[in-house]
């Protein structure tokens, strides 16, 4: 089963969603880790 080009650009897509998710939620983290530890 090839993948066609519309679902790997979705694919990418997401991928690219959830990385930036996640990278929000880290930064949150350390932000609050940073202002609770003062």
């Amino acid at each position: 089963m090839s993948m066609t080009t519309e679902q790997k650009k979705s694919n990418l897509r997401l991928a690219l969603i959830l990385a930036s998710v996640a990278v929000v939620f880290f930064v949150g983290f350390m932000v609050k880790v940073v202002l609770l530890s003062r």
